[in-house]
């Protein structure tokens, strides 16, 4: 299951980023308007290694290209990493990864009809007139992070969703559901969408990414919801393998409580705060989501 999580990895940046090749580690650079994606360890690479030399060379092409330093990659599959990281000057984040695997059940919940408290919860298609809405949900839920119950409503949902469609993010969102890249699961209450998320299906493996709760619907079950109905469709198209990264451990007690379970420790990397700036919140969505199909794209399903 390892292996096909790396291969996922892998794999999903490929459809709108090219690779330069940095011996054991692989930069992908994104074509056009997409995502300016990370570095990762190179699929399949039987040589040494990497030092902290390499981990230099990538970060000056980075730096070259306008690129966020960023890496990331699966504490389990590549442990000697993170050494070389750190020796070369970033800082190391921890999320816990969690499964369901072809022998595991659905997750508990609301598969995608109604969920708590007469909440509806649905799949979107590529023409629903909700799905900048949807899209802007986990932007808000990220820009206010934690469990809690937090201060962004409908009235601010309502301008990001305006910001999206004009943006494009929407258009492009729709694209890349009509092309059977990305789903994007929603919760309703009174007409307007309080918790939303996504999964990016590549063969049998999909990840749920970028869960969030629009914050002043938080403390509900929408999150658990949105996943269920998220893997119930994933499920239904073929996936034997899903997957998510949580932002932290409070998040991820919500998910085993879903029935997911722990796996292996996904690592991001990236330089270290400035002197005097605000603490990083963490990354927004999951590993591989992009930002057409989701508020960021190192990942993880925090927010709720």
């Amino acid at each position: 299951m390892l292996e096909a999580i790396e291969r996922y990895y892998d794999a999903v940046p490929r459809g709108s980023a090219r690779v330069e090749d940095f011996g054991p580690l692989s930069l992908f650079v994104a074509e056009g308007t997409g995502w300016p994606y990370y570095a990762r360890p190179a699929l399949g690479h039987e040589g040494p290694a990497a030092t902290a030399a390499d981990v230099r060379r990538v970060r000056a092409r980075q730096r070259e290209l306008g690129l966020p330093e960023a890496f990331e990659w699966v504490a389990e599959h590549d442990p000697l990493l993170r050494a070389a990281v750190e020796e070369a000057g970033l800082t190391v984040h921890e999320h816990p990864l969690l499964v369901l695997g072809p022998q595991d059940g659905h997750p508990d919940g609301h598969g995608g009809t109604s969920g708590p408290d007469g909440v509806s919860v649905r799949v979107l298609a590529a023409d629903d007139p909700a799905l900048a809405e949807a899209l802007a949900v986990p932007h808000l839920a990220f820009g206010e992070p934690g469990t809690g119950v937090g201060n962004a409503g409908p009235a601010e949902l309502a301008a990001r969703a305006e910001a999206l469609r004009a943006d494009g993010s929407a258009e492009r969102l729709a694209g890349r559901i009509t092309a059977g890249r990305t789903a994007l699961a929603a919760a309703f209450g009174d007409g307007t969408a309080l918790c939303a998320g996504q999964h990016n299906p590549v063969g049998e493996v999909t990840e749920v990414a970028g869960v969030g709760t629009l914050p002043s619907a938080r403390r509900r079950g929408l999150a658990q919801a949105v996943t269920a109905a998220l893997v119930a469709h994933a499920r239904a198209g073929g996936a034997r393998t899903v997957f998510l990264s949580a932002a932290d451990e409070d998040v991820a007690r919500i998910y085993r409580r879903a029935g997911f379970r722990s796996f292996a420790t996904a690592l991001i990397a990236e330089p270290g705060a400035e002197p005097g700036a605000e603490p990083d919140a963490g990354p927004d969505t999951e590993p591989g989501a992009e930002p057409d199909a989701g508020p960021d794209a190192t990942a993880t399903t925090g927010a709720h």
